[in-house]
């Protein structure tokens, strides 16, 4: 069952993934929280790239790309072992980027008609590049926190209105993205449905922080 605020997102998830105009040679992405684009993702896998086809299956075609399963983390009843990952051949319309047979990554897609589907719209990291936070949410943390809402805060001031939000502030930042919020925090659901960040290493009630933190 998707939440109102999960279907907004994956509204907008799908919105993103769209050309903006016949003018705009740019794929337009709404930034999300790791934990979010996990949380609405029909397949997460870790795995290794070793092989491209271009499918002739449209105007530009589509990639095929033949993937090495390490792990899968989300997914399992939809489909028992992933081969194939597909994505659009244009960057311009939200096509992603493999190397072959050079590292692991972590592949986030939806899942139609038997396909993975993913793009630049959807969360694909090298491994190597995620942080220990990162791979702590992947592996369990992040479902603990499904049912809440991470709310993006682009201009101070910013409040959480209900209690199961979580206010997240990287986007404040003019740094770039990820932020430390991203990289490190999970927003997880604790008693009465009340949501609040959480970075531990043990309980999850050893070093849980209210709503607005960090």
């Amino acid at each position: 069952m998707k939440f109102p605020h999960q279907r907004l997102v994956s509204a907008l998830l799908v919105l993103g993934s769209l050309q903006m105009s016949a003018f705009t040679e740019a794929c337009s992405c709404l930034q999300l929280h790791p934990q979010d684009a996990y949380c609405h993702a029909d397949i997460v896998i870790r795995a290794k790239v070793v092989g491209k086809k271009l499918l002739k299956d449209g105007p530009f075609g589509t990639l095929r790309y033949t993937v090495k399963q390490m792990k899968m983390y989300k997914g399992f009843d939809k489909i028992k072992h992933v081969q194939y990952i597909y994505t659009d051949s244009q960057e311009s319309s939200c096509g992603v980027y493999f190397d072959i047979n050079k590292y692991q990554y972590l592949i986030t897609g939806s899942f139609h008609n038997g396909k993975v589907y993913t793009g630049l719209c959807s969360f694909n990291e090298r491994w190597d590049r995620l942080s220990l936070g990162q791979k702590k949410g992947i592996n369990h943390r992040y479902q603990l926190g499904c049912r809440c809402r991470i709310k993006p805060c682009f201009q101070l001031p910013c409040f959480v209105t209900s209690k199961n939000q979580c206010l997240w502030t990287d986007l404040l930042s003019h740094f770039g993205y990820p932020g430390y919020q991203a990289r490190n925090y999970a927003c997880i659901e604790q008693k009465e449905g009340y949501c609040s960040w959480y970075r531990g290493m043990t309980t999850r009630d050893k070093t849980t922080s209210n709503t607005t933190d960090p």
